[in-house]
């Protein structure tokens, strides 16, 4: 393949100041990283190692094989709400006795472990990345159920009960989901670290494989004070739902540990005999790093996202030599296509250099239908604005060549990778496939941003279409009160747009240094050939 020639200016003052700019957004993800792993607090924390107990990010680093990485997913969930950063659970990619594994878990220093709307939906996409991939699962249990606090920890107790009611159906479907990974064959393992209740008790009711500890374990659909309450019985905790208890006498436990440790032990010991066995292709092992330095990706995108900048610079510091294959290069410039390798994994590369025209789409339907043909997974590098619109474009097919290019991306069946650069608005997001067109990861750069369309545009939409109102009522526009409601609109469609407030509520698998882009495409693949890679010749219908 030919190597790709980068034109970076990376002396230019402008490419300067988006490193600073890159560099100062990657201190604020640190600090918030650093908020998480502080679960709840220093109180909490002593708490927990009063009880001989670790925090929950300790409990996972011993469950992973020694030096080896971590793919935390969603880290920044629940930021700017009335929760943790993080949402007290943890979730991520890691390997356990050289098996690539699910792991995830409830933190129970922040809440006593209990679910929330933003935990819920990181649990569930755990359980999707599990089930999507065949990865077996780790759940690490301790939780006291459902948050009937609310957000604030206190309040009004009506409105705390609404929000619980509000994600109780989402939350019930975890019942649904593990004993399905079991039924196709994906193996599911419950550490219990301590109290489980209601929710809490059926992660592991509802596993192949569960370790209890002595003395620490308990399980109880219903603890003391509701046992209290439904039948006026005084159950003692241990004889209600203790360890020694599930694992000698109702037989919910498999394995009794003397200790944390011990527990941790067995997990990976009960993962080493799993005989499990990647079905997906494996890597080319004799790979070359990019023949250019990463780094530069801090100084790729300005903050101002209406600056462009050629895709071919991010390719050529991502994939293995910087080598490319580019298909129909001439034809439908705006969007990049061609092949190439990650860490040794063949992918079929999509990149947008501008908006999406007649010609591109319809360069990326054939394209797409080629690395299926082929079973190559596809990897998404968005900075777009969106199909373009106006007549010449749609008397030259912008919807028709559009709808073949959503087509394919829908009906595609190899694994897509979605990275969001810069910009990724409207339908382009859909063209591109975005959160939306389930591809099996999406990753997102500190700068980005997710929306319908730009702020200014929908303000400027919104202000047309009630000007276009009032004559046709025949009356005055008022234009005093028009420009106050879009700089309005406009506040709230930039806040809304922003890709930590969209990665904070677990619309992607989280923000990422761009520098980090090449290790996280590889272990995403990595993941992704646990299962089948099987293309598919057989699309909708073609307009």
């Amino acid at each position: 393949m030919p190597v790709l020639q980068s034109n970076l200016d990376t002396q230019s003052e402008s490419f300067r100041g988006n490193v600073t700019d890159m560099r100062e957004a990657l201190g604020v993800l640190q600090g918030l990283c650093d908020e998480a792993a502080e679960g709840g607090g220093p109180q909490a924390m002593a708490r927990l190692a009063k009880r001989n107990k670790m925090p929950l990010r300790e409990r996972i680093s011993l469950i992973l094989d020694r030096d080896s990485p971590f793919l935390e997913i969603s880290p920044f969930a629940a930021w700017r709400s009335s929760y943790k950063v993080g949402a007290g659970f943890v979730l991520g990619i890691g390997v356990v006795n050289d098996v690539e594994c699910v792991i995830q878990g409830h933190d129970p220093s922040v809440r006593a472990g209990a679910f929330n709307p933003f935990n819920t939906k990181k649990l569930m996409r755990g359980l999707e990345i599990a089930r999507e991939n065949r990865l077996p699962l780790i759940q690490l249990v301790e939780s006291a159920g459902g948050d009937l606090r609310g957000g604030s920890g206190g309040g009004d107790p009506e409105a705390a009960l609404q929000r619980e009611l509000a994600h109780f159906a989402e939350s019930g479907r975890l019942f649904y989901e593990i004993t399905e990974l079991s039924k196709i064959r994906i193996p599911t393992i419950s550490v219990v670290f301590g109290s489980s209740t209601a929710g809490g008790a059926y992660q592991p009711g509802m596993s192949d494989y569960n370790i209890f500890i002595k003395q620490q374990s308990k399980v109880f659909l219903g603890g003391p004070p509701l046992v209290k309450m439904a039948t006026g019985e005084d159950a003692d905790e241990e004889a209600l739902g203790g360890a020694e208890m599930h694992t000698q006498i109702s037989g919910l436990g498999d394995y009794l540990a003397v200790d944390e440790r011990d527990a941790i032990r067995i997990c990976r010991e009960v993962v080493g005999h799993l005989n499990w066995r990647k079905f997906g292709p494996e890597p080319d092992g004799d790979f070359e790093e990019p023949k250019y330095d990463p780094e530069d990706l801090l100084g790729m995108v300005s903050q101002d996202l209406r600056t462009p900048f050629d895709m071919r610079d991010v390719i050529a510091r991502i994939v293995d030599g910087s080598y490319f294959e580019e298909f129909k290069s001439q034809y439908g410039p705006t969007l990049i296509c061609g092949w190439a390798k990650v860490h040794g994994y063949p992918v079929g590369v999509l990149g947008n250099n501008g908006a999406l025209f007649p010609e591109s789409s319809e360069k990326a339907a054939q394209f797409i239908q080629l690395c299926n043909q082929i079973d190559v997974p596809l990897v998404f590098l968005h900075n777009i604005t969106g199909f373009i619109v106006g007549t010449d474009y749609e008397q030259a097919g912008i919807t028709k060549n559009g709808s073949k290019m959503i087509n394919a991306v829908s009906n595609s069946t190899v694994p897509h990778i979605s990275i969001i650069t810069a910009a990724s608005y409207g339908a382009g997001n859909y063209g591109m496939s975005g959160r939306a067109f389930g591809p099996r990861f999406t990753y997102i750069w500190p700068f980005s941003k997710i929306a319908v369309m730009g702020p200014k545009q929908m303000a400027g939409v919104m202000s047309i279409v009630g000007r276009m109102a009032a004559e046709r009522r025949g009356e005055r526009f008022d234009e005093e009160a028009d420009a106050q409601r879009a700089a309005r609109v406009e506040y709230w469609a930039e806040e809304r747009s922003k890709g930590l407030f969209a990665t904070s509520r677990v619309s992607d698998d989280g923000m990422i240094d761009p520098r980090d882009t090449r290790t996280v495409i590889a272990m995403s693949l990595s993941a992704c050939c646990n299962n089948k890679i099987e293309g598919t010749k057989e699309f909708g219908t073609w307009r």
